[in-house]
């Protein structure tokens, strides 16, 4: 019993000699932190999203003191004016604040696409996805598991009554961890303009005939909305069409030619799969 006691009374000494140096070292060469760097995170949204770029909000504010200025920096989480309220802090001029926002690149909701297959496990995209080509029979499509939904800090997605991510624009800030978590790359940000976001919902790059058997609301690939559009922001290529947001106008012009209905803006944003 004896060693027992003296082999613990020995540890227990060195563990206090060993807690006692590490906090006289970390005084000795504690280094200040600035306090504009407190400032400035108390302006941030505080959700760590990495929208930035950054590990943190923590690591946003220190690197806005590091440099002194907001060149390449934007906190896409927090309300607009944060960064006139940075800058004043650093005493610098503000930068141009542009939004963004996630759209989803799918439009196979269960009235566009039938369920061929019933899936037992994991009730997650990326097993799904691992698994072979979903329920419905499209291995590009939306899965529906809400993988996108469970990562979003602002809760600005949610699955809809007809299976398919609803994001609400107003909430959504364009961190883009969304589009990280799909396993399809089905979710994009794209600049909010005042014309309007249009773009192509589908991913699939099968031939018109296969994707549309598939999925009523496919792309096929036809290329009436390139005819259409006069702003040269039209493209297709591997049977799909992709609309470039930097030269989209916002005239909506090719949703009125798409013969699948391919193509949303956010007016008419899954207009039949709104959340229940």
């Amino acid at each position: 019993m004896i060693p027992i006691l003296v082999s613990v009374a020995v540890l227990g000494s060195l563990a206090i000699a060993g807690a006692v140096m590490l906090y006289y070292t970390s005084k000795k060469f504690h280094v200040p932190e600035d306090s504009r760097v407190a400032q400035i995170e108390s302006h941030l949204a505080g959700a760590n999203c990495g929208g930035c770029g950054l590990s943190g909000c923590h690591a946003f504010a220190c690197k806005c003191v590091e440099q002194g200025n907001l060149e390449g920096l934007h906190c896409p989480g927090s309300p607009e004016g944060t960064l006139d309220k940075i800058a004043a802090i650093l005493g610098c001029e503000s930068s141009a604040e542009s939004r963004s926002v996630a759209v989803l690149r799918c439009n196979g909701n269960c009235n566009n696409r039938t369920q061929l297959y019933n899936y037992e496990g994991a009730g997650n995209c990326a097993v799904l996805d691992a698994t072979g080509v979903g329920t419905s029979g499209c291995s590009y499509g939306c899965l529906g598991c809400g993988d996108c939904v469970s990562v979003c800090p602002f809760g600005a997605i949610a699955i809809g009554k007809y299976g398919l991510p609803v994001i609400d624009h107003s909430i959504c800030t364009g961190c883009g961890k969304c589009t990280t978590e799909c396993p399809r790359n089905l979710l994009e940000l794209r600049p909010e303009a005042d014309c309007g976001m249009v773009w192509v919902a589908c991913a699939s790059r099968d031939r018109g005939a296969i994707a549309r058997k598939i999925c009523a609301g496919a792309c096929i690939g036809c290329g009436k909305c390139l005819k259409e559009c006069a702003f040269g922001a039209i493209s297709v290529s591997d049977n799909l069409s992709y609309i470039d947001p930097d030269n989209c106008q916002g005239c909506s012009k090719c949703v009125g030619v798409c013969p699948t209905g391919a193509i949303l803006t956010n007016y008419s944003l899954h207009a039949t799969d709104k959340q229940a």
